[in-house]
């Protein structure tokens, strides 16, 4: 339980660039962080897991829950929990919505954070979706957010007001990697790739998407790639 007077915000943690960059944005907003990372069968699991336990390690966070939802991975439907399937390479001027999608995972991600606020009695929770510059997602819009909050307030005790924030929702990659540069996050122990736990693969939308915020930002993305020649052919 926590241990200050603090407002407590449930933050969740993939690991990647952006929510590290929703911790210290939360952190800033000052609450008393509880880190929660979800496992659903995703390739890089235990790459991932090692990154949120260093963010948090990073920002001093004694309350962290990471779980496991596997069934999203026996469900399929995704490359990225479906072994036979490839993760398909970067396109990012196409309109379609990548193998790469989790469905509705971001869903019932939430409902864990919700079910943790709720018994936290915390009064907020971060999730760093990104809607302009991701690979288009459906359960990475703001209109996803506000649907589910509005439930959220009909599906918890009537003492319960927990609000669902979303930060980085309309900002760039590039946005956000400044913002992280200005914010002192630590953006060299984040993992974006969606299919390597060694080197990053430098081509999934993931890698590519981050490369180029990083580029368009003037940034040094510090992290091991597979590859530099991703870096010399990168989308503009």
């Amino acid at each position: 339980m926590p241990k200050s007077s603090k407002p407590i915000a449930v933050v969740l943690i993939s690991g990647g660039m952006d929510s590290a960059v929703c911790t210290a944005l939360a952190q800033a907003d000052g609450f008393e962080i509880a880190a929660l990372h979800v496992n659903y069968g995703q390739r890089t699991q235990q790459r991932e897991l090692a990154a949120f336990q260093a963010i948090s390690d990073f920002y001093g966070i004694d309350l962290r829950l990471a779980t496991d939802i596997g069934y999203l991975a026996a469900i399929g439907g995704s490359s990225l929990t479906d072994f036979s399937v490839s993760v398909s390479k970067a396109n990012l001027s196409s309109r379609e919505i990548p193998n790469s999608y989790v469905p509705f995972r971001n869903a019932n991600i939430l409902s864990i954070a919700v079910s943790w606020a709720e018994v936290l009695r915390a009064s907020a929770i971060y999730i760093g979706a990104v809607e302009e510059d991701s690979s288009g997602y459906p359960d990475c819009r703001k209109i996803f957010f506000d649907a589910f909050e509005r439930m959220v307030s009909v599906g918890v005790k009537p003492d319960t007001h927990i609000s669902i924030r979303t930060p980085l929702i309309n900002l760039t990659k590039a946005d956000i990697v400044r913002l992280g540069s200005e914010l002192g996050t630590p953006l060299h122990l984040t993992w974006s790739c969606y299919q390597s736990e060694d080197f990053a693969c430098g081509e999934c939308d993931s890698c590519v998407l981050r490369l180029r915020g990083f580029a368009r930002a003037g940034i040094s993305d510090t992290i091991s790639y597979k590859s530099d020649v991703q870096r010399l052919n990168l989308p503009k």
